[in-house]
């Protein structure tokens, strides 16, 4: 007889067991994964399609980032989360090949209240056949509320260095990394539409999931106006940004911290920049380092952070 099927558990912070594991879930990065991928992000980078510079075709940098924030559903019912993800972090370790069946492991490591308000942090990563990380995650989720008085009201934790979104207008954006850019320097912006077919398919109307980004009646049940865009495509917009800029070295150097501040509705066109902030040795090379965002069509900041990557060929 088959297996009984384990009955998910209600998505509460109060339901939430610190170091439970997640995973592993096994899945391989097929043709059919990329070509979604690429549809929901709008990213048909070519690399993704034919050869790249590690001998073979790749997918995108973060084409696991959700698979990763997603592990929880292994336990927790998807259906009932109530909630908004306040902050993510990645890190770039090791491309994936077309074709490669890669494992996902995660757990809750941490829970804390703070202003009333229930956080949960996950940490997980996914790896390849042959055991090597690929993609490092650490997410920060409230977990449980209504998120509709709560958007856009600075619910993320203490920004380290406040982003300001300043650059410098005296100077030419640069479209790829190398020694010696100035800081205060930005990068060539990108720009993106957010329809809503992306924004469902991304957040698992395929799984027949309704959600805040999914329905627009539970969206409207929560207080929103619109069906909301996953915090996590804002992430990978930036990724796009980050992956053009750095090349190559970006699958194996990358490293973003971002904040989520507020909504970014289905719809709005967004704009993804970055402005180069300094230059450090480590003992393997240079590193650039960034400031990043996403703003609104008011210019107004929905996400911002951190990130850098080493200059090929340092």
């Amino acid at each position: 007889m088959p297996a009984e099927k384990r009955k998910l558990v209600v998505a509460r912070y109060e339901n939430i067991e610190l170091g439970e594991d997640f995973g592993p879930i096994e899945e391989v990065v097929d043709d059919y994964k990329i070509k979604k991928f690429a549809f929901m992000m709008d990213d048909y980078h070519p690399w993704y399609f034919a050869d790249s510079p590690f001998g073979k075709r790749i997918g995108h940098a973060a084409i696991l980032a959700n698979d990763l924030l997603q592990l929880f559903t292994q336990v927790y019912d998807p259906n009932t989360v109530v909630g908004l993800h306040t902050q993510e972090e990645l890190w770039f370790v090791n491309p994936v090949f077309v074709g490669e069946r890669v494992r996902l492991y995660g757990k809750y490591v941490e829970k804390y209240e703070r202003r009333g308000k229930g956080y949960v942090v996950m940490e997980a990563d996914g790896r390849g056949e042959d055991g090597r990380v690929l993609l490092r995650h650490r997410g920060v989720e409230i977990l449980h509320i209504e998120p509709g008085p709560v958007v856009g009201k600075s619910t993320a934790e203490a920004v380290e260095k406040r982003v300001t979104g300043e650059y410098r207008k005296d100077v030419e954006p640069v479209s790829r990394a190398r020694f010696g850019i100035a800081p205060g320097t930005p990068l060539l912006p990108l720009v993106k539409h957010i329809t809503q077919d992306q924004i469902a398919l991304f957040s698992g109307v395929g799984k027949h999931l309704k959600n805040i980004h999914t329905d627009i009646e539970v969206a409207r049940k929560a207080g929103l106006s619109n069906t909301l865009a996953q915090g996590m495509m804002e992430t990978i917009y930036l990724t796009e940004l980050l992956t053009s800029f750095f090349g190559s070295s970006w699958f194996t150097t990358g490293w973003e911290k971002m904040k989520f501040m507020a909504p970014v509705l289905s719809g709005e066109t967004i704009t993804a920049r970055g402005v180069v902030t300094g230059e450090r040795k480590d003992v393997e090379g240079t590193r650039l380092e960034l400031e990043i965002w996403v703003e609104n069509p008011a210019g107004k900041m929905t996400a911002a952070g951190w990130a850098s990557g080493r200059v090929s060929g340092s």
